[in-house]
């Protein structure tokens, strides 16, 4: 199976994500399941069949996260430099045709967060900017077109990211 890349941040998240799952929800779980039937007649109840129904999510999600991490490659962006673009670098940008400044961390995929900033390694922008160094125009195929982005400065930092 492929590595999974991902910052220590991801990793971390990820593991407080099935510990919480472990921990927590599904023990809840298992006590709403309880409780449900407690009230009788399983086939007509409704909170029988959702605590069941959450059961099989909990369950799909531990999975998920256990996997997820078994196949993480974490990555320090801390520890890295040079001018390239790649994995846990922040990469300042400016649309050709807009003149508009964007900053972006390239980031894992459990991990992207557009709202902060966070760039999913497998979105089309990143993979655009993969490569590329300073000065350089990626071209990106967006919804409406291609995009013109040209790198302004490409930097590692320890964690956290963080756009101000």
């Amino acid at each position: 199976m492929q590595r999974v890349p991902m910052t220590p941040r991801g990793y971390q998240a990820l593991q407080e994500r099935l510990d919480n799952l472990k921990s927590i929800e599904r023990p809840q779980n298992i006590e709403d399941i309880e409780t449900a039937r407690a009230h009788g007649d399983l086939s007509e109840n409704a909170e029988y069949k959702y605590a069941k129904n959450r059961q099989s999510e909990i369950a799909g999600e531990i999975r998920y996260c256990e996997t997820r991490l078994a196949l993480a490659q974490v990555i320090d962006p801390g520890q890295l430099d040079g001018d390239k673009v790649v994995f846990g670098a922040i990469v300042e940008l400016v649309d050709v045709s807009t003149d508009e400044e964007f900053t972006y961390q390239i980031v894992g995929e459990d991990e992207a967060d557009i709202k902060k900033n966070l760039l999913s390694i497998t979105s089309p922008l990143a993979q655009g900017l993969i490569g590329k160094e300073e000065g350089d125009i990626a071209r990106i195929q967006a919804p409406k077109g291609v995009r013109e982005m040209e790198i302004l400065a490409v930097r590692f930092q320890s964690e956290p990211f963080h756009q101000g």
